[in-house]
């Protein structure tokens, strides 16, 4: 049982505006004097968080999870470079009235979590960066075309999201079906809707836009301590990327889960908080 009263499957949704945008948000866990701020993956809602594991992170810390402009329950239009979305995250984060939080991107929200730390490194104590990159330099690899042509279908299947977030191993595969079960158990009168193809396409324009400008080169302005993490074999951002990203950030610390993809963090739900919680508790 959670030792907390509100989960991310029964938490509600509030709206706050700021500068034409109406944000939509969820808040709960264990009162903190700095917040946890959660930076989504291409497509994903507030809703494709795993619940096992922001419940988890919720025990120990106030959690926020967002939907960025254009995205699920907020209003606004998605933009068409990673540089602009993170705009739209320190935007939110001022409407917060919050001074300094703790930042966690996964997948193309780590792309999102870099930007915001690289703009206002006074605004963020510790950054939490899974199953992700840092742009394309010395040593990075791109996922195979193959792949790409999965995730950018107009409608993922359950097939194509094991295929994309899991190995296909017994072990792993299954780790992946608990998961789209657990998503299941969000309350029906309050949930996001599908990101659209328009929004999509936006999403999709970043990534190429990521190729050409990335904070690759900033890297080593981050100095905060960093925790990187990733799935053993992440096709869809390979892992080499997430190694290499830990050798850019001076104070960064890197950890690998066995048997796991891109979705390590939904495998290893109840794994991962704790190094996460371990990580962020720290004096």
């Amino acid at each position: 049982m959670n030792a907390i009263e509100v989960t991310a499957e029964t938490v509600e949704t509030s709206y706050i505006d700021a500068k034409g945008i109406r944000f939509a948000y969820r808040t709960f866990g264990k009162p903190s004097e700095v917040p946890l701020v959660f930076c989504q993956r291409f497509r994903g809602t507030m809703d494709d968080w795993d619940p096992a594991f922001v419940n988890a992170l919720a025990e120990e810390r106030t959690v926020i999870l967002f939907d960025s402009a254009g995205i699920g329950l907020s209003s606004g239009e998605v933009a068409e470079s990673f540089f602009e979305t993170g705009e739209y995250a320190i935007t939110f984060i001022e409407a917060l009235g919050l001074k300094q939080v703790d930042l966690i991107g996964f997948s193309m929200g780590g792309y999102i979590a870099q930007v915001v730390t690289v703009a206002r490194p006074d605004l963020i104590r510790r950054l939490i960066l899974a199953g992700t990159g840092g742009g394309i330099g010395e040593g990075t690899q791109s996922g195979k075309p193959e792949v790409f042509k999965v995730a950018f279908k107009p409608v993922n299947e359950p097939e194509d999201f094991l295929y994309l977030f899991f190995e296909p191993t017994e072990t792993s595969r299954a780790s992946g079906l608990q998961y789209l079960d657990r998503l299941a158990n969000r309350r029906e009168d309050d949930r996001a809707p599908l990101v659209r193809a328009e929004s999509v396409q936006a999403q999709i324009k970043s990534v190429v836009a990521w190729g050409k400008d990335s904070t690759f080169d900033r890297l080593g302005e981050i100095k905060q301590p960093v925790l990187i993490a990733n799935g053993s074999n992440d096709i869809m951002i390979p892992t080499i990327n997430s190694y290499i990203v830990s050798q850019r950030i001076p104070n960064a610390q890197l950890i690998i889960y066995p048997d796991s993809g891109h979705g390590f963090l939904f495998q290893y739900a109840d794994l991962f908080a704790e190094h996460v919680n371990l990580f962020l508790n720290r004096a």
